[in-house]
This record gives structure tokens, sequence and C-alpha cells, in this order.
């Protein structure tokens, strides 16, 4: 397969996949605080994802994570958010929603998968709720 089409499928998977994600009334009422998108925005993308890959890496990857099902905090990173909205955030719900089965290491694609996936609904919610200090300053009318 040529890398484009790859990228191209991984790119199409994830839009199905937060389009499934959005029919959930539960995993569709999930959005950053101002203060985790000021974070994300201040951090920048390739940060975000070093952070996503390692918390991914740490707390879900493993065959059987420490744990399981409480080990992802509701808040104060947006990648926590990001892994509720998006059913990363324990084994049970990466099999339920990803097919992934509990009882095995997830391999490097699928965290790979995962993490970018996190990141695309990141980077979603902060396009969907601009910085209201960056649009003030761009208008020259203010």
């Amino acid at each position: 397969m040529h890398p484009q089409d790859a990228s191209q499928d991984a790119d199409a998977w994830i839009a199905r996949t937060l389009e499934r994600l959005s029919r959930s009334r539960f995993r569709s009422g999930f959005e950053l605080s101002s203060r985790d998108r000021r974070y994300a925005r201040s951090r920048g993308s390739d940060v975000i994802a070093e952070h996503a890959h390692d918390l991914l890496s740490r707390r879900v990857a493993a065959a059987d994570p420490s744990h399981d099902g409480r080990q992802t905090p509701w808040r104060g990173h947006p990648v926590f958010t990001a892994q509720h909205a998006t059913a990363t955030c324990c084994r049970g719900c990466i099999e339920k929603w990803h097919g992934i089965p509990r009882g095995r290491a997830l391999t490097d694609e699928e965290l790979d998968r995962l993490c970018a996936l996190v990141m695309a609904w990141i980077d979603r919610d902060c396009r969907e709720h601009p910085d209201p200090v960056a649009a003030v300053e761009a208008d020259p009318l203010f």
C-alpha cells in the first residue's frame, strides 16, 4: 500500500469513528474547558500529541492496565477529556467502540491510531470553539 493510501485510510477511519461517536449522547456531550483549550493552543499539537501518546501508553496500552475502568481522570488535561469523548479511556470502552479486545497489549499501530483519534477530536473541539482573544486581536475593528 502506498503511504498516501494508508494516510487516507486513517483519515477515513477517524472521520467515520468521530461520526459514530457523535451519535452517542454520552460521548457527544464532552467538550474541552476553556482552560484545556488554552493549554492545548499554547503547547501546540506536536506537544499535545506527545502527551496523548504517553498517557495512552501508560494508562490503556497494557493487556491489563492498573485500575482499568477508573484510570482516566475526567478533567485536568485535554487528552483526558478527549479520551472519554473518543472511548479511549479504558480497555472496556476500547473493546466496545473500537473492537480491540481486552487481555492483550495494544499494538503500536493500534496505539498510534487511537492517539490520532484523540488528536483529531481535540483539533475539532478547538476549531469549533475559536480563541476569543485571538479573534479580537485579529479583527482590525477592535
